[in-house]
């Protein structure tokens, strides 16, 4: 997989920007970066397109910028040379597909069927824009697919909104989400740019879908973890759960038969997907321990922060 694509794919969200005014695609960009998103797919369903990219590149450099709706291999070269540095295409052009391999450009076209798909692996392609994925099944199409191609990863766009992002973006076969709802063609038309930046944040925090699991407190030794345990099922009816490395009280109160990281104990979160939180995480200072992952290292079921918060440690989960 390409850097490009792997970039994409930590950041989880890929906004399509569709500009008639090539004066405000820097603000939108700036926006988008304002939110947390470094990725912009600039479609070439208007006139403007090709001039949105030049000023975008120019001015937001660590933008990582894309172009849309490209149709033809003289539209993708042309949007290469303003800076694109992936293309994306509604359908699988052979013609569009072959120049962007032979150049070295990542390249998402819309695959929907086997056949398509199958045409696509033939490139070495096995990241793809799945469009219009409200038409074709949504989650439940990419699922169907991935059961005989589970060597392939989906873009939907097309139908995706922040309210069904959810049913996304905890699937391993999901690469990214795309679409207009993260930089508002109306948005940018009024030039409510904050509109923009606060729909992205809201976005990210449903990609990532923290949300407490337990907490986890040190015991010296597996006496002293079933006495914690016990105190808690005397005082609050707490069923007892016992584990060969801990007990549980309720799902929600672990208790370690030995010291673990941390202090006192753990707070364990669980998160959508665990190599978007790193990539976030990283974005808002904090540092994972990889040397604590569990889980492969494609897609990881838990690791640590290298912080503590508290005198806890904080366990990464994916849900």
């Amino acid at each position: 997989m390409s850097a490009v694509l792997s970039k994409i794919g930590e950041m989880g969200l890929v906004p399509v920007v569709v500009i008639d005014n090539a004066e405000l695609a820097v603000p939108a960009a700036r926006a988008l970066m304002e939110g947390g998103l470094n990725v912009m797919e600039i479609t070439m369903r208007t006139e403007r397109g090709i001039a949105a990219i030049r000023n975008v590149k120019r001015d937001c450099p660590d933008m990582l910028v894309g172009a849309g709706t490209v149709l033809s291999v003289e539209k993708a070269r042309e949007a290469v040379d303003a800076g694109a540095e992936f293309i994306v295409s509604p359908g699988l052009n052979p013609e569009l597909v072959e120049w962007c391999v032979s150049e070295g450009i990542a390249v998402t076209p819309g695959c929907v069927t086997p056949t398509e798909i199958e045409q696509a692996l033939k490139y070495g392609l096995n990241v793809l824009k799945f469009f219009p994925a409200g038409v074709y099944g949504g989650v439940n199409g990419c699922k169907a697919l991935n059961g005989p191609y589970r060597m392939v990863k989906f873009i939907p766009t097309g139908g995706v909104s922040l309210k069904n992002l959810d049913e996304y973006a905890d699937k391993s076969y999901i690469h990214a989400i795309g679409g207009g709802w993260l930089c508002n063609a109306s948005d940018i038309k009024s030039q409510d740019f904050d509109a923009i930046t606060r729909t992205v944040k809201e976005s990210i925090d449903v990609l990532l879908g923290f949300e407490l699991a337990h907490i986890g407190i040190n015991a010296a030794d597996e006496h002293k973890s079933m006495a914690v345990a016990e105190m808690f099922r005397r005082g609050f009816h707490f069923a007892i759960k016992k584990g060969n490395s801990s007990n549980f009280a309720s799902s929600g109160i672990e208790v370690n038969k030995s010291p673990g990281l941390g202090e006192y104990g753990h707070i364990a979160i669980r998160t959508n997907s665990i190599k978007r939180a790193v990539y976030y995480l990283s974005k808002r200072g904090y540092e994972v321990d990889w040397s604590t992952r569990k889980g492969p290292e494609e897609w990881p079921v838990a690791v640590y922060l290298k912080d503590s918060f508290g005198g806890f440690a904080i366990h990464l989960l994916q849900k």
